[in-house]
């Protein structure tokens, strides 16, 4: 999945990101901006592949330390595959419509990446630096690295006009919401269970996932019976299974689920491996 992955990447960038002349987020834009600028001021022709391989082997060296070396490995898989393969595939150009070059480029981007995400792999660069970001602060952070994406366009349309800097804002935001549609392991759901049977659920919750669970004592004003109240914190991919289990275990058990912000104190997140 890591190589079909990159292989979707490689055909994207070369189909629409080069045809389109538009700039990906992180560090692909940030390499087709050295490697133009290069090219253009400075007449000295660096391909985007090397360009784009050594930032992201620095950046792997930096990072080794924090991030599971299993998903590292698979990240540098990812990164010399979709090197290599934009380096030596070439594609015909699908269509000259820059809004649909836009759309779907920026489309199947999210999608070569969400899949590595989901498999344990990344693109590298700036999807390491948010992870670890993320992990250490236990939020999402696309959106900021979507706002340093925005400085790379800045300086690209200052040098080679507006109009494809533009589009490659569609680009980026497309493909953002793709990957943080596909990669749900930061964002945070809180669960809040009305039972009668909290030890048994407590227990069955326990067994699928690592988190506290507080218990409160509530009653319901229409009935007037007492029931237990578990507020329990996990990651979004969790939720699914979590709500199967609580059902299993009582059906009759009333459940709500919300989106969390931002948690501030002890939770735990299974590391990267």
């Amino acid at each position: 999945m890591v190589s079909l992955s990159a292989l979707i990447y490689s055909l994207g960038m070369n189909s629409f990101v080069s045809s389109g002349n538009l700039f990906p987020g992180g560090y692909a834009g940030i390499s087709r901006l050295l490697s133009m600028v290069l090219g253009r001021y400075v007449h000295i022709n660096i391909s985007f592949s090397v360009i784009y391989f050594l930032m992201n082997l620095i950046t792997t060296i930096i990072v080794w330390k924090r991030i599971g070396h299993k998903f590292v490995l698979y990240s540098v898989l990812w990164y010399t595959e979709a090197s290599l393969l934009t380096a030596v595939i070439h594609v015909p150009v699908l269509t000259s419509d820059l809004l649909l070059i836009s759309v779907f480029g920026g489309v199947i981007n999210g999608i070569a990446v969400g899949i590595a995400l989901q498999h344990n792999a990344s693109s590298g660069g700036t999807d390491f630096i948010a992870i670890d970001l993320s992990a250490r602060l236990n939020m999402p952070v696309w959106n900021y690295i979507f706002a340093l994406n925005a400085c790379v366009l800045v300086i690209a349309g200052l040098c080679f006009g507006w109009n494809q800097a533009l589009y490659s804002i569609i680009f980026q935001y497309v493909s953002k919401e793709l990957v943080s549609s596909l990669h749900q392991r930061y964002k945070l759901k809180s669960v809040q269970i009305v039972t009668d049977h909290p030890e048994e659920i407590s227990q069955a919750v326990f067994k699928i996932c690592r988190h506290g669970i507080t218990k409160l004592k509530c009653t319901g004003e229409y009935s007037h019976h007492e029931h237990d109240l578990l507020l329990i914190n996990i990651n979004a991919f969790q939720r699914a299974e979590v709500v199967r289990t609580v059902l299993e275990t009582d059906p009759k058990a009333f459940i709500t689920v919300s989106s969390v912000d931002k948690i501030i104190g002890n939770y735990y997140q299974e590391p990267l491996q």
